[in-house]
């Protein structure tokens, strides 16, 4: 087990621990198995990656933490309470931004405030949080005048809105070209950084996972079990010819019986 992650002072973010937690859907043909014990810690302010194959499992994870479903077996809690369903405090952005056609990007950005009927007393939120993604002068456009990555920093505006203590990241940059994708990871880092929330990341992207996290915690195949975890202790920003990044993506590798590949 590696040691425990240090806060930085300015941390707002939550805790989380999974117990034993074990899940499956109803199959025609009987259950399909997608969870299997899974037992780990989030510190509060840490950034945390899942790191596994598609399909594994990863997403079933964040959905339970989100509060969208209860796990078949094992708890989750967040600040040492249950988890009982969905809460602001921990809000999920995921591959696809799904933004409203219909809605301007301020407009879709509200939603979540609008939604909880504090819209009318938090309309600076918008604004704050439209420059935390560096989207101010698209307040007024619609959705399909943005490209890939300004619709993804949209959903992450509509996301930071709601001044969260937990981000969940469902692959959020598995659509965006590869320049795209570079810059947004550094982007999140830089929000994680000011901002001192909770992030828990899902990727089967290696290296994103060491280019962003504190923490990899590596899945196996469905239905997912954490295989290895490792320590990402390396100073922000990363540089992906780092020789330690790279010993470090021999041993995930490994862990996901892909060494050949290296």
């Amino acid at each position: 087990m590696v040691a425990a992650f240090a806060p930085t002072p300015q941390h707002t973010g939550m805790s989380l621990v999974a117990d034993r937690v074990s899940h499956a859907f109803d199959m025609n043909d009987g259950k399909l198995q997608v969870l299997d014990n899974v037992s780990l810690t989030v510190e509060p302010g840490e950034f945390v990656a899942l790191l596994g194959p598609s399909g594994c499992g990863k997403s079933t994870f964040l959905r339970l933490v989100t509060g969208l479903e209860l796990p078949a077996e094992g708890s989750l809690e967040v600040d040492g309470g249950p988890i009982t369903g969905p809460d602001p405090s921990r809000i999920i952005v995921f591959q696809d931004p799904t933004l409203y056609p219909w809605r301007t990007v301020y407009q879709n950005v509200a939603l979540g405030l609008q939604a909880r009927g504090i819209l009318k007393t938090h309309r600076s939120r918008v604004d704050q949080a439209l420059s935390l993604v560096g989207l101010p002068e698209f307040a007024n456009v619609y959705p399909h005048q943005l490209s890939g990555g300004m619709a993804q920093r949209v959903a992450l505006a509509r996301a930071l809105v709601n001044d969260p203590r937990m981000l969940l990241l469902d692959e959020p940059l598995g659509k965006l070209d590869s320049l795209t994708r570079l810059a947004m990871q550094t982007e999140i880092v830089q929000l994680w950084q000011r901002k001192g929330f909770t992030a828990l990341l899902v990727t089967h992207d290696v290296e994103e996972a060491l280019m962003m996290a504190n923490r990899v915690l590596v899945c196996s195949p469905r239905p997912a079990r954490i295989v290895a975890e490792l320590k990402v202790d390396l100073d922000y920003p990363r540089h992906r010819g780092d020789p330690r990044m790279a010993e470090m993506r021999r041993e995930i590798l490994h862990h996901l019986g892909l060494e050949d590949s290296w």
